[in-house]
């Protein structure tokens, strides 16, 4: 296995508690203090996933995440004292892929760890690789998305998630099957997910075509729908 996790956290007790589980499981953890060091250390070499937690010195995790998100996919799991769901929806907002709650068992953020790097995996090469309808083509193998003919920035989950609806016009999904297909049974989070990341879908595609539309079904859940 040998993946580089980066861990970024200013208690020297959680780092080294995190360190001996995964280390244990064939990981090879970094271990940073502050949020500057947190942007220096993702850069190069690009580690596979990165615990980050929130309140950090020098850069606040949010901060650090959003750097991070302006020129890397890395998966990204916060870590912080904070469970209110607006902390949480947040952090999804900004791009990070999971938020565990301090105090949390290192063996749960272990599997999270596994979970999200599961997801992260390109999809079989059996799949269909494209989707184009007007104004619009996103590819899944290069995960690309371009809209007008432009290259639009998508992190892999929001890409996957309108690749997902896209290559099944019409047919509405509720939030737990969306949570099942495009993030994996065995995601830990909750149905907000979908909707934060439909959110950052519309912004991106917001007036690009009359043709079609992402749509919400009330009380069901959302569909790509053609006209």
């Amino acid at each position: 296995m040998n993946e580089k996790i980066l861990i970024v956290d200013d208690d020297v007790n959680i780092c080294e508690l995190l360190r001996l589980y995964l280390s244990k499981e064939g990981y090879s953890p970094l271990i940073v203090n502050d949020g500057i060091a947190a942007v220096s250390a993702a850069a190069e070499p690009k580690p596979a996933l990165i615990l980050l937690d929130v309140m950090l010195p020098k850069l606040d995790g949010w901060q650090v995440c959003r750097k991070i998100r302006q020129t890397s996919d890395v998966p990204i799991i916060m870590l912080s004292a904070k469970g209110e769901t607006f902390d949480k929806i947040l952090g999804l907002e900004l791009g990070a892929d999971d938020y565990v709650v301090k105090p949390f068992e290192a063996k749960e953020v272990v599997a999270r760890i596994k979970a999200v790097l599961r997801r992260s995996v390109a999809p079989q090469v059996d799949l269909p690789k494209e989707v184009n309808y007007e104004n619009l083509t996103v590819n899944i193998t290069n995960y690309e998305l371009k809209v007008r003919g432009e290259h639009v920035y998508a992190p892999p989950k929001e890409l996957e998630l309108l690749f997902h609806l896209a290559s099944n016009p019409n047919r509405v999904f509720t939030r737990d099957q969306l949570l099942d297909e495009v993030w994996g049974f065995d995601y830990y989070g909750d149905s907000r997910t979908v909707d934060v990341h439909i959110k950052r879908l519309r912004e991106k595609l917001e007036g690009v075509s009359d043709k079609w539309e992402l749509k919400t079904v009330w009380s069901v859940g959302y569909k790509f729908e053609t006209r």
